[in-house]
C-alpha cells in the first residue's frame, strides 16, 4: 500500500510541476492547495531537497521549487526516495536485494517468480512516468 508520505509528496510535486515560472513557491501554499498538513509536508520536501528533486529559497519571496524539469523527473527516482524499495519482497529487489532465510531455492519458488513480474511490470510503469506525465505538462 502506498504510504500518506509518498502520496503528498507525489501531491507537491505535482503542484510544483504545474507552476508556469518554477519560481519558489510557499510551503503553506502547497499545503493549503493540496490539504496537507503543514508539519507533515515539511518533512516530504525536505527529504526530496535532500534528494535533489527540489531546492528551496529562504526569506521573503522563498520556497520551494524543481531542480529539474518535471519531465526530467522520473517516478522511480521519487518512489525510491519517498517508498523505498519498489519491490514487494527483499528477494527479487534490484537495489535492496536479500536472500529470503525461508527460501532454499529462489527459482523454483512461486512466491519470488510471482514477485518478479509484479517488480518488473512495476518498474515499467514507474520508468516510463515522469512528473511531467503527472501534471499533464
Amino acid at each position: 500500500m502506498l504510504s500518506k508520505k509518498t502520496k503528498y509528496g507525489i501531491k507537491a510535486l505535482t503542484f510544483l510541476g504545474r507552476q508556469e515560472d518554477n519560481n519558489p513557491v510557499a510551503i503553506a501554499s502547497i499545503s493549503k492547495s493540496e490539504n496537507i498538513s503543514l508539519k507533515f509536508l515539511e518533512s516530504i520536501l525536505l527529504t526530496l531537497r535532500k534528494n535533489g528533486i527540489l531546492a528551496s529559497k529562504k526569506g521573503k519571496g522563498g520556497g520551494y521549487y524543481l531542480l529539474k524539469l518535471p519531465s526530467e523527473i522520473p517516478m522511480t527516482d521519487v518512489m525510491r526516495i519517498l517508498e523505498g524499495p519498489i519491490s514487494m519482497v527483499p528477494c527479487v529487489s534490484l537495489n535492496f536485494y536479500e536472500k529470503c532465510d525461508d527460501c532454499p531455492d529462489e527459482n523454483a519458488c512461486a512466491v519470488h517468480n510471482l514477485m518478479m513480474q509484479v517488480r518488473d511490470n512495476t518498474l515499467d510503469v514507474f520508468r516510463n512516468t515522469s512528473l511531467a506525465d503527472l501534471c499533464n505538462c
